[in-house]
């Protein structure tokens, strides 16, 4: 899918050449590496008027310790819901620290308590480093609800593009093995399909994350598998699953230019084939995560609104309203 300046949404136009240089650092290793370097200043922040921690959970598949940061509001007296966030950054880049804001505006929403893993990025360490990390973080989060102040077995699963996949990933996990109940997901423009075969993902040049970009980080974090010539699991690339039937309830918005639209549609289609809720939208005219790099314009505050007035209503229905 090709793009232009004139395809975007009007907010959008002005900032077109700008996230179109940002997309040149985003195509190689170089550039990640050099954002991953930036990315480890911002380790250990914490949020303005919540309560910050930092653990260090073993690994149950023979990895480092994994670094997690929790997020809560302070002196809170009651158990809260759980939620596991997952960052983005195309599984090669970031850490929970560069996704404060988001992690902020969840909990001023509707209150909860955040876990955000620091997992293994995949040009140190491919699939299935990144998914065994996030599936241990969402394990020790429900064995450990009662330190933490969660409400155990309904926890949500979170996470915005490669982090919306392996959300999507986790949850499919947990409701095949029965591990942790999951009361819905929110897997946000996810990254699922390593494919990359749908008109969106095919020749996509749009600013910020394009196919250029996404054939990276899938490659990168693939490489183990194709080097073996094994079967892409739907535990590494959720597109592939084949039964939705027993998946939570889900919210999602993807943008109408980037190279996860189709997909999103199709794992929505899905849900929907079986039976299970969903709340989406689809934003034209938006580039991937144009809500979080400027939230300030109307067509990202709409964006967020929609997000958080689903998953204050998800919580409502899923957790609260739920013996």
């Amino acid at each position: 899918m090709r793009v232009t300046k004139e395809m975007h949404h009007k907010e959008l136009q002005s900032n077109y050449a700008v996230m179109k240089l940002s997309s040149r650092l985003l195509m190689n290793r170089v550039g990640v590496r050099l954002l991953n370097a930036n990315s480890t200043r911002a380790k250990g922040k914490n949020i303005e008027g919540l309560q910050g921690e930092e653990h260090f959970i073993p690994s149950r598949n023979g990895g480092a310790e994994i670094r997690v940061r929790v997020f809560k509001p302070v002196n809170h007296l009651t158990t809260l819901p759980g939620m596991l966030y997952i960052h983005g950054g195309g599984l090669v880049l970031g850490n929970p620290e560069d996704y404060l804001a988001i992690i902020k505006n969840y909990i001023d929403a509707k209150p909860c308590v955040i876990v955000a893993p620091d997992y293994r990025k995949a040009f140190d360490a491919p699939y299935p480093a990144a998914f065994n990390d996030c599936y241990d973080t969402l394990l020790w989060m429900n064995e450990n609800a009662n330190a933490l102040g969660i409400i155990p077995d309904k926890l949500i699963v979170a996470g915005h593009s490669a982090g919306g996949g392996i959300a999507a990933a986790v949850t499919l996990k947990a409701t095949d093995t029965q591990d942790v109940k999951i009361a819905f997901q929110i897997p946000i423009y996810p990254m699922l399909d390593d494919r990359q075969n749908s008109e969106s993902a095919k020749d996509n040049n749009s600013a910020g994350w394009n196919s250029r970009s996404n054939k990276m980080g899938w490659d990168a974090y693939l490489r183990d598998l194709h080097v073996q010539h094994k079967e892409i699991p739907a535990y590494a690339a959720p597109a592939r699953a084949t039964n939705y039937s027993k998946l939570p309830p889900a919210i999602t918005f993807v943008g109408g230019l980037e190279p996860f639209r189709d997909e999103t549609i199709a794992y929505v289609e899905n849900l929907r084939k079986a039976n299970i809720p969903v709340t989406f939208r689809l934003f034209e005219g938006c580039y991937h995560a144009f809500e979080v790099i400027f939230p300030t314009l109307e067509i990202s505050k709409e964006a967020w609104t929609f997000l958080l007035t689903a998953y204050s209503n998800y919580i409502d229905k899923y957790i609260y309203s739920n013996p």
